[in-house]
């Protein structure tokens, strides 16, 4: 290797670690456990949002520097013998390992979305990054934007899970048992 490629390639480690330095959550929050693998399915749900495009900007008004409300969701494709969606909003760019900012159960498999800040009637909401309950939103510390990955679940059977349950435990709980899978991303950085 000669010289300038070992150069490029000490500046090319040296921007990849100070890209871990910066956290989502500011101090960190608790990052989620890794190693539980995301449930996959072959049949596919289509995730939109009127908010921003998929791979786009998401609005302020989402994020801990705005109303800090979750962004309307709209999504399509859904299986007739869906017992419940699960929707998980996660950071994989944060420094210790995905970032959680919300996780929610129990969606009635007939709703074509949810609306801005809405939870509906009968879902719950586990614990998410922050260490609440709830939709944290997007609050990556200075520098390159970070990747937020809306996730929507169909589960052909409804999941036992307790009031704070993790992104994992939803995890654990799909593993067998999704139907269709779909999946939304925005950026967001300041």
């Amino acid at each position: 290797m000669s010289r300038k490629s070992r150069r490029k390639a000490g500046a090319i480690a040296a921007a990849a670690m100070l890209g871990l330095a910066a956290g989502c959550g500011g101090d960190g929050g608790a990052a989620a456990a890794s190693g539980v693998p995301t449930p996959h399915a072959s049949k596919k749900i289509t995730v939109t949002s009127p908010a921003f495009a998929d791979s786009g900007t998401i609005p302020r008004r989402y994020t801990c520097d705005g109303e800090n409300v979750s962004p309307s969701l709209e999504f399509s494709g859904v299986p007739d013998d869906a017992a419940e969606l699960v929707v998980l909003v996660e950071d994989p760019d944060a420094p210790r390992g995905t970032f959680v900012h919300w996780v929610v159960w129990g969606i009635d498999p007939h709703e074509t979305g949810l609306g801005t800040g809405a939870v509906p009637s009968g879902a719950e909401q586990g614990r998410n990054g922050f260490g609440k309950s709830g939709y944290g939103g997007p609050c990556p510390p200075k520098g390159k934007p970070h990747r937020y990955v809306f996730s929507v679940f169909a589960a052909d059977a409804k999941p036992t899970l307790s009031k704070d349950a993790s992104a994992d435990d939803v995890r654990r709980a799909l593993a067998g048992h999704t139907a269709a899978y779909g999946t939304l991303v925005g950026l967001y950085g300041r």
